[in-house]
Formats: structure tokens, C-alpha cells, sequence
């Protein structure tokens, strides 16, 4: 960025181009252009005419006004950008925004509104004139409007006639741009739509500018190409919009900004008294202004109202001047999709690159290649901690605040979590933490290693908490008393009676006062009921038990607890339904499910029709593992009614009834599709949804039933037993579970599901079951892919294709279609092949196992590289960045890195786990047929059709060795010495030596091979150098790798087979 400076004498010169780092505070100017012959240019300053221009004036008062505002330097478009340099403009209209956003104030200089001129009764009429002016007209003004910090608007006369703030309604009147966004609200709060409307009256002197101009408002970075015309222009940006939305939307598993809306309507509103002392704390305010204190820890017992404190300080932050990023994150426990360090991040991203849309560009880059799948499987975590560093990292970077509530409910890789925000937290990147937890020990061990850390204790402010308690006190003393009509001793009475037992807990007293609200409580009784709060909130969570175990329908609600605390996730109130047993009158009506629900004592809530905890601390209490130690023994009480028997029998109670459940409703068609091809993304649920019962069964039944059988008691071996009720299961409604899985968009979990049960069967008992569960599992992975595109293909193209012995096959032979009357043969028996893997454009070249096995790797005349799952059969990754087919891939041994090779005459080294190119290894002089890694991972070799093989340090990606072979190495390996390489040609050593040496080929041409490998001519698997399986046409390849018995295959049709043998033969 160029800027001009102002001396003492008041002589104007520009400055160097600075560097984004070195950029002083500087004013800068908005105006609307006059003919570009009277306008400054960057060259007329160089050539000292600048003074000579009528343009000069406005350039003369925004150095004098800055002057007078105590700023020394400033910028006019006009003469700060030298337009004669492409390079130099298209970086100045992407950076425009930003830059305006960035200066300390904007002055708006409107030539033809005057000061001067009065109306017929004398009054000033410049009103008029500022709705009229050309400055509301023109594109590019329409940023210089909204970016800034600070926008004042000064007359020809030059005289301030107001800024933003005090012009806001009529600058609204004129435009139609919302106050909001004239008030500084983030720009992605409003629809795209909105947005492109805000420039409908507006005009640009250049068609191409109507799009350029908008290029700040949307935060999107293009080439301009002036000459394609406005249409051209728009649609390019409508694209760049259209697929940054889309990235976006995959990314998103909630938006944290309507958590935070519904948290604080469920705890009845944010009052600011309860958190507002927390802005004059020291801890707090060291971390908020200084530059030492770069994490924020609040900590706090249960109750103590950290996540509305929380809350609070969100608010606050938002007020910040100038304006910085920030970004939060509501962890649940009893929420699947808030409660994991993988959501965690993804909303952190999801909110950063919400209100600085350029920062997408960091998700965009692996995500194009990737897709949304991206954000699924084993890797996602190392993808989204490399996405979020490198936002950190980026140099456009505003002030950024990233808050995370409640670490101990994040249940899965919180360490991983912890460690993110620790090493983060010491970088010099503008970048503050806070999170907050209760005083668990493992959490204060990990902060600890931070170094610019504080910590504030909610017990260690007891002064300031009571404070805070008593203003919810008087909060909701004021509500009961609007809703209860009580009179003004009784209202006291009860403010004594919160304020001496609160012990500052908030849940306590919001507890307390939805007791005291309930209608059935009679005034006469208030006071009376009030005494039986005790102190404490695990001793209110105990008396508000024993209340239960007194009422008509205490058993009933002792089940709704058992369950709601035993399931995976919460559930609905349909769900509820069926997996609690009702009484008749009850399960079919949603008003008496909600009643009974409420039953249950305050411990649970209802929103949006599914049953959550009130707090965590309420499940852990009745789980037995409260946190208060003084309390645990009310805790392990309350466990031992609501689980009398023990929590292995409600696993039990949960899977039966999900059993039977799906027996009654599961069946074909459920959704009535109708045509078998129907395609799962134009599936709309029906209302009321057939499946709402059953979602949370489909799912996760055979998880309750791991828990019985995995336990160390034999009391649930029988439900393992042929002719039970998973076998009747099986072969009743497998296929109907299936479709079902299919609609939930849950075909992946229910496969490992199956896979799961029969690990289960495999340690126990053998018979007709587990033959069902291997046929099952077979036929599943086999056809997941069609059954996962349209659901009703599990009747058709699956049954159609599936072995003539499958025993799914056979069990479901009516469900076959009619309409087909002659098909192909079809095998009699599940082939080896366990796995057709398809996603490739082109021919699989070359395919590689990872060293543990559960992953794939394949190269492709695609150009690309996909890294594949093996258990599940789906892509993780898609490598894209060579310029021609890729040959030859491999795994590192620690199978975190993939070396490539392509006929482009490149190496490359990729992460496997975020898909990024880390090394391109550049010297060979023809295409590289094989790569292959060291057995120690340092080396990589790579054989060419130059008729050299060549030896890689991985550390520095320099050559260390060129062997000249004089043949070309189609494929090699390491020996596990290290010394030498196996190939195609010979046994080549490779110590580290000036020259290598060949051993004689005469004493290799017939290797001794064992188990199983390719042959020669790649039509034949061979076993111990025997031919033991010829390759069809179809099948045949010239790619393969192997691991133990396990086969891969890379076919010239673009599948890849995976063969799995089980004896030598």
C-alpha cells in the first residue's frame, strides 16, 4: 500500500509501497471522480504537476484535514495507485475494501452539496442537497460507505455536515441499506440478495465495475477482466459466491450464533447485571489489554453460571473498537453434534470465515479437491487443525477473539482440543483465547503448559458471584412475582429465603423458581415448599428425586431418566416414546409425553420436541458421578434408585424395545418413493415422518448391545443364540433396515454397525447367525454405494447382482423385482473380491496399502491420487497438482505421507491426512514409472523411463544418488537393510556410496516370491510363484500392491479390486 504524507511545512509526497506489517494509522478519501484530466494521478505526483490540476483541491483537504485530526499520512485513490501497472491495480481494487476498513477515518468530500446556500426562509439547504448528491450513485461509493470505522461527510466548502452515526436515517432514506449495516453489524448477516441490492441504483463509469465494486462487500478476491462486459463480470462473482457458500455449508454442524440465542432464551434471557462485573476483574481486563495474557481461563464448579458469563462477555466483545473477529463455540455433552473436538473446530472456522469471507480461501483449497467428504472420516481432525492454523496464520488477519464454553463436556479428543488451544495461544498471531470448564484437574494440567495464560476462579470471586446471583435473584423474583400475583411480604420472604441458600449458584435459583412457578403449587403452600429446597445444587437435584419418588407416576419417570441418561444422544419425544414403555393413553399423544416429561423433577427440558438434560451436572448426578465429593454419596444413591438393577439392564431395555420397534415399523417403500431409482438428495420426509420412532434405534441399537455382551458378565451370550431375536431381526427386516439407514443418510454407521456385531459373534458362538450377520455384511458393503444414492436399489440392483447363494439373497427372494425376467448369470458365492472402490476419471495406474491397512491409496490417468478407507469403502482424499497420469504411489511406514510419481517427470510428497502437496521433486528427464519409500522413511526412491533411478532425502527433498540402470524401473522397493533396492531389472544397491554396483541379473531372474504377488504378464494372481487365479479381460492391471493375503488391484476400466485370500493354496 502506497500512502502520501504530510511534512510540517504542509508539503505533500507519497510514500514507498509498505509492506502490510509497517502501515502507519492514515486517513483517507472518498469522493466521486471529476474528468480524468483534472484528476491527480500517481504520475503527475512523480512529475511534480499535481499542483497544477483542479483535483489538487480535494487532495490538499484531506492532507489538512488528517492534519488537523492528528494524522500525518493519508490516501487518495487517485494518486496512489499507479494505473499504468496491471499487477498494481488488480491488488489495489481486491485490497480497496480492506483498506478502507483499515484507516483511522474516512472523509467524504461532496462537491455539489454546499453549506453556503440557504433556503426562502433562510434556513441551510444543504439537506436537500446531500439526499441528491452524485455520491449516493456511484458503485465504488457504496464500500467507501460501509467499510469504515469513521465516515465524515464534509461540504464544498469544506465543513463537516455530520458523519455516519449522526446521518444514519436519512443516509437509510437514500440508500435502503439497513441501519444495521450502516452500524457496523457483520456484512455476512445479510443475504446475498440483500446485498446485490444495494447497488441497484447505483453506477460505475466502467460496466465491468458494477461486479469489481462489489468485490469488498462480498469479501471475495477475482482477476478483473475488463472487456468481458457486466454480465460476464456478475456471473463470475455469482460462481465465486455460489461455491464459497457451498464449501461453507458443508462445513457448518451448527451455527454457534443460534446456539448462543437458544441457550440464552432456555436460561430465560441474558441479564447483564449477572455478568458485568466480570468487565472491571482483573484477570480479565489484563487479558483484554494487554499483550502477555493470551488465554483466558474460567473455571468454575456446575451451576455457577460460567456459559452466561460467557454469553456476556460475547456481547461485549462485539462492542470492540475497532471492530475484530470473534468467533465461539457452546459445547454440550448431550448433544453428539456440539460435544467433539472435530465440532468444535468446525464452528470456530465456520464463524471466522462468516464474518471475513476472504478466509475461505483457506477450507477452499482442500476442499476442491476433496469435497465434503473433507469433513468426514479418520483424518478430519489433522485437516481442520491445518485449515485453522493457517487462518491464524494469514496476514489479513483482523484482531480475532475465539471463545470456547465448556471444555469438560467436550467427551471426545479433548486433549487433542486442549492442545490446539495451548500452542495457538504462544503464537504471535492477533489472536485471544478464553475457554472455560469446571475445576477438573486434567484440564488446568494441559493450560498449564501455556505460556501467556490467566486464570479466573468463580470461587476465588465469591464477592463478585454473589453479587451477580442476587441481581438473577431479583430477576426472577420479579417474573414469579408478574406470573404468581403474589403479594409483596411473600415476595420477600422468598428473596431472604434465595439469597441466604443460593451459595452462588444460578442453576440453583432458576431450579428453585420453576419449582415455585409451577401452577399446581398453591399459594398457601409457598412458603412451606420453600423450605424443602435445601442448600446445594447436588442436594436440590436429591430432593427434587425423592419428589419424584413420591408421585403417582414415579416409576414412569424413573424410567424416562434411566433412558434419557443411558441413550447416545438426546432424543425426541417420538423416540422417547419408543423406547420407554407408556401407558396407553400417552405414547400417541404429544401433549401427555410432554407432561409426563415434565414430571421428571426440572431434570430434563423439551426443546424443539427433544428431550435434553437441564444442565450436565443433572445427568452426571444421576449417573453416579457428581462432581461435589461432599455430595457423591447423594449421587451414588440417586443412581442406584433410578438404576436398581444396574445401567447394563436399561442398555438392555434400550436395545429390545429398539428391536421391536423396528420390527412393527420398518418396511418397504417406507417413504413411498415409489420409482427404485430415486434418488436420496430429492427425498423430502413426510409429515408425520414413518421413521421418526425408529431414527434413534436404526442407529444405534447394536451399540446397547456391544455394551451387554462386551461387559465381563456371560448373562448376555444367549442374545447371540440362532433363531433369537436378532436372527428373527435379520431375516425379516434387513433390507428394510437398509433403505431405512439409506433415508437417515446413516448407511456408513449402520455398515459398521453390522461389522461390529459380528466381531461380537466371532467371540462367542458359531451357527446360522453369524453366517446371516458375514452374508450381511458382504452384501452392504458390496452395493453401499448405489444403496447410498437411491434407497430402494437395495431391492432392485442388489438383490439383482448378489451372489444365487447369498443367504440375504435367498431369505428376501420375494422382494426381487418382477419387471426383470432375464438377467446375466450372476455368481453362486461371494467372490474374494470385497470391495469395488470407483471415483476415478481415468484407469487406475497404480494402487498402494497404507502400513496399517486401513487405507488405500490410487493413482489414476486422472492426474490425480485418491486415498480410499478400506473398511468402508469411501474416499478420503483426493490429491490434485500433477500435470499428467500418475504412474506409481506409495505409502511413507508411518503411512502419514504418500510419494507419487508421474509421466509429468515429478515426484511428489503429499500429507495423506489434509491432502497438501509438501515437497515436488524435480531431475528426472522422463516419466517416473515407480516410487517407493525407505524402510525408515528418509529416502524415497523413483525409477524413470530415463533409464535412472534416483535416491530423495525426504527432509530436504534434495537427490542424493542418480543410478544410471539403463533400463527403466516399472517397479521397485526397499530391502528392510536399507542397502539395497529390489526391481524389475535387478537387485540394485544403493549404499551410501560415491558410484553403485549391479549384482549380476543372471542370479535374479527367477526371484523366489511367497504367498501371494501378480505375475509377469499381471493376468494371473500367482501364490508361492504358482499361477493360482486368471484375471479376466476386465480385470486385467498393471497396477497392484499387496499386504499379507490382502490384494489390491488397479484396473484399466478405473476400479480398484480388493481381494482377500485366506490360506496359501
Amino acid at each position: 500500500m502506497r500512502l502520501l504524507e504530510r511534512d510540517d511545512a504542509g508539503e505533500i509526497r507519497p510514500t514507498k509501497d509498505l509492506p502490510s506489517g509497517k502501515i502507519p494509522p492514515y486517513a483517507i478519501l472518498s469522493h466521486t471522480w471529476g474528468p480524468d484530466e483534472e484528476e491527480v494521478s500517481y504520475k503527475d505526483l512523480k512529475d511534480g504537476r499535481a499542483v497544477s490540476k483542479l483535483g489538487y483541491n480535494k487532495i490538499r483537504f484531506c492532507a489538512d484535514q488528517a492534519w488537523r485530526d492528528g494524522r500525518k499520512f493519508f490516501w487518495v485513490d487517485t494518486c496512489c495507485i499507479d494505473k499504468s501497472n496491471s499487477t498494481e491495480l488488480q491488488e489495489a481494487i481486491n485490497s480497496m475494501f480492506r483498506w478502507y476498513r483499515d484507516a483511522a477515518k474516512c472523509y467524504v468530500y461532496l462537491t455539489d452539496v454546499s453549506t453556503d446556500k440557504r433556503d426562502a426562509d433562510g434556513d441551510p439547504s444543504w439537506k436537500w442537497a446531500f439526499q441528491k448528491c452524485k455520491w449516493f450513485t456511484r458503485g465504488w461509493t457504496l464500500q467507501e460507505l460501509i467499510a469504515p470505522t469513521s465516515v465524515e461527510f464534509f461540504s464544498r466548502e469544506k465543513a463537516r455536515i455530520g458523519d455516519r452515526n449522526s446521518l444514519e436515517r436519512m443516509i437509510h432514506d437514500v440508500t435502503g441499506i439497513p441501519l444495521e449495516a450502516l452500524r457496523g453489524s457483520p456484512l455476512s448477516d445479510f443475504s446475498v440478495h440483500d446485498r446485490m441490492a444495494w447497488m441497484k441504483q447505483r453506477n460505475t463509469t466502467r460496466e465491468e465495475d458494477m461486479a469489481y465494486s462489489l468485490f469488498g462487500i462480498f469479501d471475495v478476491h477475482l482477476p478483473l477482466i475488463y472487456g468481458e462486459g457486466k454480465e460476464k463480470a456478475l456471473e463470475r462473482l455469482r460462481e465465486k459466491i455460489g461455491k464459497d457458500d457451498g464449501c461453507l455449508a458443508d462445513l457448518r454442524v451448527t451455527d454457534p450464533r443460534h446456539d448462543k440465542k437458544r441457550i440464552e432464551a432456555a436460561k430465560g434471557g441474558l441479564l447483564k447485571d449477572s455478568y458485568c462485573w466480570v468487565l472491571s476483574n482483573v484477570q480479565f481486563q489484563q487479558w483484554h489489554d494487554g499483550d502477555d495474557q493470551r488465554l483466558l481461563w474460567i473455571n468454575g464448579d456446575p451451576g455457577k453460571g460460567k456459559t452466561m458469563l460467557l454469553c456476556g462477555i460475547i456481547d461485549e466483545l462485539k462492542k470492540s473498537t475497532p471492530p475484530g473477529l470473534l468467533s465461539f463455540f457452546f459445547c454440550q455433552a448431550t448433544d453428539s453434534r456440539i460435544n467433539n473436538a472435530t465440532a468444535v473446530l468446525r464452528g470456530l472456522i465456520y464463524l471466522l470465515v462468516s464474518q471475513q469471507p476472504a478466509l475461505i480461501s483457506h477450507v477452499r483449497r482442500p476442499y476442491d479437491h476433496a469435497g465434503k467428504k473433507m469433513f468426514e472420516g479418520p483424518n478430519v481432525w489433522i485437516v481442520l487443525c491445518e485449515i485453522f492454523t493457517s487462518i491464524l496464520q494469514d496476514p489479513g488477519l483482523r484482531m480475532t477473539y475465539l471463545i470456547i464454553d465448556a471444555l469438560d463436556e467436550c467427551v471426545t479428543d479433548l486433549p487433542q482440543l486442549l492442545e490446539l488451544i495451548t500452542r495457538t495461544s504462544c503464537t504471535s498471531s492477533p489472536i485471544k483465547w478464553i475457554v472455560s470448564s469446571r475445576n477438573w484437574p486434567d484440564i488446568e494440567e494441559q493450560l498449564e503448559t501455556a505460556t501467556q495464560k490467566a486464570r479466573l476462579s468463580l470461587e476465588l470471586n465469591a464477592e463478585s458471584i454473589s453479587t451477580a446471583v442476587n441481581a438473577f435473584i431479583q430477576n426472577r423474583i420479579d417474573q414469579l412475582a408478574s406470573k404468581t400475583k403474589h403479594d409483596a411480604n411473600m415476595i420477600g420472604k422468598i428473596r431472604d429465603y434465595l439469597h441466604s441458600h443460593a451459595n452462588g449458584t444460578f442453576l440453583w435459583v432458576a431450579l428453585v423458581c420453576q419449582a415455585l412457578a409451577d401452577p399446581k403449587v398453591k399459594k398457601r403452600h409457598i412458603l412451606a415448599k420453600l423450605q424443602t429446597f435445601p442448600r446445594g445444587l447436588d442436594s436440590l437435584y436429591a430432593r427434587m428425586l425423592e419428589q419424584i419418588g413420591h408421585s403417582e407416576d414415579a416409576e414412569l419417570c424413573k424410567q424416562i431418566l434411566a433412558v434419557a441418561a443411558a441413550v447416545r444422544r438426546p432424543i425426541s419425544l417420538d423416540e422417547l416414546a419408543s423406547l420407554v414403555e407408556m401407558p396407553d393413553d400417552v405414547s400417541d399423544d404429544p401433549e401427555s409425553l410432554e407432561e409426563i416429561v415434565k414430571l421428571c423433577g426440572s431434570f430434563l427440558i423439551i426443546r424443539e420436541r427433544t428431550v435434553y438434560f437441564v444442565h450436565q451436572s443433572a445427568k452426571d448426578f444421576l449417573l453416579g458421578t457428581a462432581s461435589d465429593k461432599a455430595s457423591n454419596k447423594a449421587s451414588q444413591e440417586a443412581f442406584e434408585l433410578v438404576f436398581p438393577t444396574g445401567i447394563e439392564d436399561v442398555s438392555y431395555i434400550i436395545f429390545w424395545r429398539s428391536l421391536n420397534v423396528m420390527s412393527q415399523k420398518l418396511r418397504r417403500d417406507i417413504y413411498c418413493l415409489n420409482a427404485p431409482g430415486f434418488l436420496i438428495d430429492n427425498v423430502r420426509v413426510p409429515d408425520p415422518d414413518p421413521l421418526a420412532m425408529v431414527r434413534y434405534s436404526c442407529i444405534y441399537w447394536i451399540d446397547h448391545l456391544r455394551d451387554l455382551v462386551s461387559s465381563t458378565s456371560s448373562k448376555w451370550v444367549h442374545l447371540l443364540q440362532d433363531d433369537g431375536d436378532i436372527h428373527r431381526f435379520l431375516t425379516t427386516k434387513y433390507l428394510y433396515w437398509l433403505e431405512a439407514l439409506s433415508l437417515l443418510r446413516a448407511l456408513p454407521e449402520g455398515i459398521n454397525a453390522i461389522r461390529q456385531l459380528e466381531s461380537l459373534l466371532g467371540h462367542t458362538i458359531r451357527g446360522r447367525l453369524i453366517a446371516i450377520v458375514r452374508d450381511g455384511y458382504r452384501f452392504a458393503l458390496s452395493y453401499r454405494m448405489i444403496i447410498e444414492k437411491a434407497p430402494l436399489q437395495a431391492y432392485t440392483s442388489a438383490l439383482v447382482f448378489a451372489p444365487t447363494d447369498s443367504m440375504i439373497k435367498k431369505i428376501f427372494k420375494k422382494e426381487e423385482p418382477g419387471w426383470i425376467s432375464t438377467i446375466s448369470v450372476v455368481e453362486a458365492e461371494w467372490n474374494a473380491c470385497t470391495q469395488t472402490l470407483e471415483g476415478h476419471g481415468s484407469s487406475v495406474l497404480s494402487v498402494a496399502f497404507s502400513p496399517d491397512g486401513q487405507r488405500v491409496a490410487s493413482g489414476s490417468g486422472d492426474k490425480t491420487i485418491k486415498i480410499w478407507d478400506t473398511a468402508s469403502g469411501t474416499g478420503t482424499q483426493t490429491l490434485e497438482g500433477h500435470g499428467g497420469s500418475v504412474w506409481s504411489v506409495a505409502f511413507s511406514p508411518d503411512g502419514q505421507r504418500v510419494a507419487s510419481g508421474s509421466i509429468d517427470g515429478t515426484i511428489k510428497i503429499w500429507d495423506a491426512a489434509s491432502g497438501t502437496c509438501t515437497q515436488t521433486l524435480e531431475g528426472h528427464g522422463g516419466w517416473v514409472h515407480s516410487v517407493a519409500f525407505s524402510p525408515d522413511g528418509q529416502r524415497v526412491a523413483s525409477g524413470s523411463s530415463d533409464n535412472t533411478i534416483k535416491i530423495w532425502d525426504t527432509a530436504s527433498g534434495t537427490c542424493t544418488q542418480t543410478l544410471n540402470v539403463g533400463s527403466t524401473a516399472t517397479c521397485l522397493s526397499f530391502d528392510y537393510t536399507n542397502a539395497y533396492i529390489n526391481t524389475n531389472i535387478g537387485r540394485i544397491q544403493i549404499a551410501w556410496l560415491p558410484t553403485a554396483t549391479m549384482e549380476s541379473l543372471n542370479q535374479l531372474s527367477s526371484p523366489v516370491c511367497y504367498s501371494y504377488g501378480l505375475g509377469q504378464d499381471y493376468r494371473w494372481i500367482t501364490c508361492n510363484n504358482q499361477n493360482v487365479l486368471w484375471l479376466p479381460p476386465e480385470y486385467h492391471t498393471s497396477a497392484f500392491t499387496m499386504q499379507g493375503r490382502k490384494i489390491v488391484l488397479g484396473c484399466y476400466s478405473g476400479r480398484i479390486i480388493i481381494f482377500l485370500f485366506s490360506r496359501d493354496v
